[in-house]
């Protein structure tokens, strides 16, 4: 969900043999990673529909895996990207916050149980990441959240450094029963 440039979806594409949806509510971004997949020489199926509208685009079969790439305020790439910080309000980290809740419920619906949701950002705002994993956790009582091997004893955030910009990523998983 939220697919578009199409990065992410094309490496899951590249790493694994899968049926992938990619998402996004924007088509001309989608054309995007349409591009990219066809030089890529990937296959997806591609739909630009609001991932909140779940009826204009869900098929009624649960996903055993969910990536949402959450709009976030990217504050985690100022380095590559200076006039970020310079185009946002304070007030956008709430509202990225408000929007990143109702994507997540959304899409925890679709979820198959013991499927498992990868939340991302590029934000550094413990709103938008440590404290918005609290609040759905706490929202739905069939999820918990599983250390991601890659990131052991992190929490899921990485702060910008000369290797890579600042992210956050949280595993959810749905339990079975």
């Amino acid at each position: 969900a939220c697919a578009a440039p199409g990065g992410k979806a094309a490496h899951i594409a590249e790493r694994a043999n899968v049926d992938l949806l990619a998402l996004d509510r924007e088509p001309a971004r989608l054309d995007t990673a349409r591009a990219l997949f066809d030089r890529l020489g990937l296959q997806a199926r591609f739909a630009a529909a609001d991932a909140l509208a779940i009826d204009s685009w869900w098929d009624g079969r649960l996903f055993d895996r969910i990536l949402l790439d959450a709009p976030c305020t990217a504050s985690g790439i100022v380095r590559r990207h200076p006039d970020a910080k310079w185009l946002r309000r304070p007030a956008d980290v709430a509202l990225a916050a408000a929007d990143q809740a109702r994507l997540l419920d959304a899409l925890w619906r679709v979820l198959r149980p013991g499927g498992t949701l990868l939340y991302a950002t590029c934000s550094v705002f413990r709103e938008e990441n440590r404290d918005a994993v609290a609040a759905f956790l706490s929202r739905h009582d069939d999820a918990h959240a599983v250390e991601l091997p890659v990131l052991p004893g992190q929490d899921g955030q990485l702060l910008p450094n000369r290797e890579h910009d600042g992210f956050f990523y949280a595993r959810l998983v749905r339990s079975s029963g």
